[in-house]
């Protein structure tokens, strides 16, 4: 969800990195809702911490990225493609000032990540914040899918999580060494499932119900496990594979109260002070940031906000018109 796209009216710079379809105007509600673009911590706040991100070049994991290394930190990305990681690590330390580490890994490969892993200790120690964010979805039919085409969802997006929280976990404990562990998970995940993304709404569960188990087990060692369940943001690889045509975008800002997408600054302002030393009573929580998407369509009778005030006075009268129960 990351294309060449603003809302109509509004200068890029006024409305951040994600990049919105020009052809989606926002509700009119939008302007109640600016994003802020400024980081919300203050400077430093990262200072001498080193950050492992996975998927960390792009969309939602660059944007976190570019935020820890702002405030301070060392970051180390991860990813299969080298090129993107490399690009995404000189423009961010470039701008910053501080080191960015591409290493690629397929997280999917459990000796892939400890391989990963080895050359972040040996070039930088143990991180003192991990995300996991890798991620791979696409929209279908559940009957259309084939085994392998499941499996390749649940392999990165959970056991990908699974191999890279217990190769770095294991070594914190052994180090005795804390850290704060954040999951990049979906509003579908836990509470309503989706039709159309099945193996990514079971994976992304499984991850929640993993950082929310850790969350009991591991803290005695120093360790403390959230999730951010993120609406719709745009980012050019998850909307490509999620909606090819464009067709179910604008719907998408209807479906959303505030009347706009979120911008990646917000997920990343929300997921610095997640990981950050100012939310260390924070532990097994996930977090919505949706717009209120979720509520809207949940609710039975949301979409009576179609209804003009005229409809409204002429049912008015109907309602007041009716006799006992």
């Amino acid at each position: 969800m990351q294309r060449a796209m603003c809302f109509l009216g509004h200068s890029r710079r006024q409305f951040g990195t994600s990049a919105h379809r020009l052809d989606i105007t926002p509700g009119p509600q939008a302007k109640h809702f600016l994003p802020k673009q400024s980081l919300m911590l203050p400077a430093g706040t990262f200072d001498g911490k080193l950050a492992f991100i996975t998927g960390g070049g792009t969309g939602i994991g660059k944007a976190m990225t570019e935020a820890i290394s702002k405030l301070g930190g060392t970051v180390v990305i991860t990813s299969r493609k080298l090129d993107v990681l490399e690009a995404t690590a000189k423009e961010i330390s470039d701008t910053t000032g501080n080191e960015v580490i591409p290493l690629a890994a397929d997280v999917r490969n459990p000796d892939a990540v400890k391989a990963a892993v080895d050359k972040m200790v040996e070039k930088a120690g143990l991180p003192h914040v991990v995300i996991n964010n890798a991620a791979g979805n696409f929209i279908s039919p559940t009957e259309r899918l084939s085994n392998n085409a499941f499996r390749t969802v649940i392999d990165i997006v959970l056991n990908g999580t699974a191999n890279v929280t217990l190769d770095i976990g294991k070594r914190l404990i052994a180090a005795q060494q804390g850290a704060a562990f954040l999951a990049i998970t979906a509003t579908y995940a836990q509470y309503c499932g989706s039709g159309f993304v099945v193996p990514s709404a079971c994976a992304k569960a499984g991850v929640e119900a993993m950082h929310l188990s850790l969350a009991a087990e591991w803290a005695r060692y120093g360790m403390r496990f959230n999730c951010i369940e993120p609406g719709p943001f745009h980012t050019s690889g998850a909307f490509d594979r999620l909606d090819p045509t464009g067709e179910f975008s604008a719907q998408m800002v209807k479906d959303t109260p505030v009347g706009r997408f979120g911008e990646l600054e917000e997920v990343a302002n929300l997921a610095a002070y997640m990981v950050s030393d100012y939310s260390t009573f924070m532990n097994g929580s996930a977090v919505r940031l949706d717009g209120g998407e979720i509520p809207f369509t949940a609710g039975m009778f949301n979409k009576l906000n179609q209804v003009t005030q005229e409809q409204w006075d002429i049912m008015e009268k109907m309602i007041r018109s009716v006799k006992g129960s």
